[in-house]
C-alpha cells in the first residue's frame, strides 16, 4: 500500500485539488458557500478577489468586447500565476477534463487497447496551436468567444454545477476519441487552452529537473508521460525539463525508482546543456 501511494502520490494531490475546485464551486451554487463562485471562465474569491481565465479574455480582446478593469485584474492574477508555477499545471491540477481523459487513459492500459487497437489518424501536438490562432480568428470575425461556445472544458464544468445536459454526449465523444483514435488525443493534440498554457509556461519557475548521473534508463517516465516528447534529456544528460508543454503532472517523478526526476526551481543563470531538450 505503501509503495502504491508513493508512486501515485501526484495523482492523488491532483484529483484532491480538481475534486476540491469542483466541490466549491458547486458549494457556491447549491449552498450558497461563497469562498469561490463562478466558473473557470470568470471567478470570485470570498467575493472580493476577481479571477479570470487569460484565453478566455483574450478571445473577448479579438471579438471587440468592452472588458472591466476587476476582469483584466482578474486575468493578471491567474497569468502571473502559471507564469511562475509553468503554465500547463492548469491542465494536470485545475481542468476536470483530465479526469475524463486521464480515465481515457486508463481504459486503455486496463484493456490493454494499446497494443490492440490500431491508431486511426495522426495528428501533429502543434494543431492545438492552430486551433489556438483559429479560435482568435474566429472570435474577431464572429464577434464572440469562439472556443468558449463550444468549450468541453466549459460544458463539464457547467454540468457538474448545474446538471448535465446535451453537453454529455460531446464529453463522450472526447472519452472514446481518447481512447480508440489517440492517446491523449483531446490534452495532447488538440486543446487550444493547453496550447496557451504551454506559452505561458515556457519561463516558469517550477520545473522537473533530470540527475543523469542516478538514472538508469529505465523509461518508466516515458511511458507514463502525456507528453513524453518533453523527456528529451532522460538517460542522455543532466538539466532540467524546460518544454512549456510539459504538465507537471508529477508522474514521471512518482515512477522514477532511483530519484533522478524530481520538481525544482528553474535557475535562469546558470543553464547547461541538459535544458536544450526537443519541444
Amino acid at each position: 500500500m505503501k509503495t502504491w501511494i508513493r508512486t501515485h502520490r501526484f495523482t492523488l494531490a491532483r484529483r484532491v485539488v480538481q475534486l476540491s475546485i469542483l466541490s466549491l464551486y458547486v458549494a457556491a451554487n447549491a449552498y450558497g458557500f461563497m469562498f469561490l463562485s463562478g466558473n473557470l471562465s470568470s471567478s470570485l474569491v470570498m467575493g472580493t478577489l476577481p479571477l479570470a481565465d487569460p484565453f478566455a479574455i483574450l478571445q473577448m480582446f479579438a471579438a471587440g468586447a468592452l472588458v472591466g478593469i476587476d476582469v483584466l485584474l482578474g486575468a493578471l492574477v491567474i497569468l502571473l500565476f502559471y507564469m511562475v508555477v509553468g503554465g500547463r499545471a492548469f491542465c494536470s491540477w485545475v481542468c476536470p477534463m483530465n479526469i475524463i481523459t486521464d480515465a481515457a487513459n486508463w481504459t486503455r492500459k486496463f484493456f490493454l487497447l494499446d497494443k490492440s487497437v490500431e491508431r486511426k489518424i495522426w495528428l501533429s501536438r502543434n494543431v492545438r496551436y492552430y486551433v489556438l490562432a483559429l479560435s482568435l480568428i474566429l472570435s474577431f470575425v464572429m464577434g464572440v468567444s469562439a472556443f468558449e461556445l463550444v468549450s468541453p472544458i466549459g460544458m463539464l464544468h457547467r454540468g457538474i454545477i448545474f446538471g448535465m445536459g446535451m453537453g454529455g454526449a460531446a464529453l463522450l465523444c472526447i472519452f472514446l476519441f481518447d481512447l480508440f483514435a489517440i492517446k491523449h488525443g483531446w490534452c495532447g493534440h488538440i486543446c487550444p487552452l493547453g496550447g496557451f498554457y504551454s506559452l505561458v509556461g515556457r519561463l516558469s519557475l517550477v520545473r522537473v529537473k533530470h540527475d543523469h548521473t542516478v538514472c538508469t534508463s529505465c523509461m518508466k517516465c516515458k511511458e507514463v508521460c502525456p507528453e513524453k516528447h518533453v523527456l528529451g534529456i532522460v538517460s542522455k544528460s543532466s538539466g532540467t525539463i524546460v518544454s512549456g508543454e510539459c504538465t507537471n503532472c508529477g508522474r514521471c517523478v512518482e515512477v522514477c525508482e532511483s530519484h533522478a526526476l524530481f520538481f525544482g526551481v528553474r535557475n535562469y543563470i546558470n543553464t547547461n546543456v541538459g535544458e536544450k531538450n526537443d519541444e
